[in-house]
């Protein structure tokens, strides 16, 4: 039987906590749910050894007292369920079918990877990946590493792998030098900023730090041994034992699209200055609005959470435009983020056409240039309908070529039969 909610939040990350605790506080019947075991989304990610941070601690500590909060961790979107329900999958429970009267989207973004000679090697990863499984146990004590992309993202990887006990070889970022250091004076405005990105990088002590540099080629015999990079005209070799290459975030916009919520250009789910989507009943805060940050991320969470649950109007004019200023000035500091780090040319070209573009289905980057369109690539070569589902490769495809990639059809993830069958039962087709 399916279970009925006032507001349904997907994601438990900074935007998704703020947003359910706004709504509980409400008066709102909550349901929480994330694919992840433990709360905090990619930003504030648990692991063994990594204890909740203080922001953390005190959302799920003030969640757990909200007897009107159900979360539900481990649980994947299956797909959505006709008019206002979705069908869910559950590590504990299996298949699950909820409704809501409020859906809020705080499902954040993932890491952008784009290919390079050998960069199926073992021992490749994106930056935020390295963040994650280290975070998840994975020792890299003595290993040298060279972190690669472009982004903040690269200093958190970097300060990540410090803690675990990695020899930081390299960080090599595409953006110029001069984009990154006004980037950097511009952190004298945020001081709190300024004191996360001195504590980060110890100064980067012992580290090179190179600017207008990409990776061109991992290199090894079964696994990463070394990696070439790209410094103006110049071509070097590092030996290293792991690469850590991401090209920044893009939004996570599955759900999105199959609610039929409008995206702009960039690929963000467009809201109101309420955070509602052009979708009756859904509204959406945080990275999948526009990648910002921990702060803007909670701030949209919140103003989601108000709305969704009606007391926002009720608020005293003050609170509400204190919640606005704080939005507005992290758009700001996001804005200032994007223009740093804005891909160059060297990021955007295209490698050889041996390369392979989608690992899910070995497809090269030159068996898909020959045609005009994602969907035809696809037709031809089954490129972007493996596991993944097109998530990465139609990234650097929509990159490299400027072609908009399909969105993803549900299942949105691989699903029990049972699961499926459950959605047939509470769907059934019309007559």
């Amino acid at each position: 039987m399916k279970q009925h909610f006032d507001v349904v939040v997907v994601g438990a990350g900074p935007a998704g906590l703020n947003a359910a605790q706004a709504a509980a506080r409400a008066g709102a019947t909550v349901a929480l749910l994330d694919d992840n075991p433990r709360a905090g989304g990619q930003i504030w990610r648990q692991g063994p050894g990594h204890l909740p941070q203080a922001p953390l601690q005190d959302l799920l500590a003030s969640l757990k007292m909200q007897t009107n909060v159900t979360l539900l961790p481990s649980t994947r979107v299956i797909a959505p369920l006709g008019s206002r329900g979705l069908l869910l999958e559950s590590a504990e429970h299996g298949g699950v079918s909820i409704s809501y009267d409020r859906l809020i989207l705080a499902t954040g973004a993932r890491e952008r990877l784009l290919p390079f000679a050998g960069w199926t090697l073992p021992g490749v990863t994106g930056a935020g990946a390295l963040q994650a499984l280290i975070k998840g146990g994975m020792p890299v004590r003595g290993e040298r590493i060279v972190i690669a992309g472009s982004g903040p993202l690269l200093i958190a990887a970097l300060a990540t792998a410090r803690a675990a006990g990695a020899q930081v070889v390299a960080v090599v970022e595409q953006a110029p030098a001069f984009a990154v250091a006004r980037f950097g004076v511009s952190l004298l405005g945020e001081p709190a900023k300024l004191r996360q990105a001195l504590t980060m990088t110890r100064g980067f002590a012992g580290v090179r730090y190179w600017t207008g540099s990409v990776v061109r080629q991992a290199l090894g015999d079964g696994r990463v041994e070394r990696v070439t990079i790209q410094r103006g005209s110049r071509q070097l070799t590092l030996d290293c034992d792991r690469i850590a290459c991401g090209y920044g975030l893009v939004p996570n916009i599955t759900l999105a699209q199959a609610l039929g919520c409008e995206i702009n250009e960039a690929g963000e789910i467009v809201v109101d200055s309420e955070q509602r989507t052009s979708a009756d009943g859904v509204l959406a805060a945080g990275e999948c609005t526009g990648v910002g940050g921990a702060e803007l991320a909670g701030v949209e969470g919140e103003i989601a959470g108000l709305s969704a649950s009606g007391a926002l109007s009720g608020q005293p004019p003050a609170n509400r435009a204190a919640l606005h200023a704080q939005r507005a000035r992290w758009r700001r500091f996001a804005s200032r983020i994007e223009a740093a780090f804005a891909l160059q040319s060297a990021a955007r070209t295209p490698p050889d056409d041996a390369t392979l573009l989608c690992r899910c289905e070995d497809v090269s980057l030159g068996a898909v240039r020959a045609y005009p369109d994602w969907r035809e690539a696809k037709l031809h070569t089954r490129c972007g309908m493996g596991a993944c589902q097109g998530r990465i490769c139609g990234a650097a495809a929509g990159l490299y070529f400027g072609w908009q990639a399909a969105a993803p059809r549900p299942p949105f993830s691989p699903a029990q039969i049972g699961t499926l069958m459950a959605a047939s039962v509470e769907s059934p087709p019309a007559e």
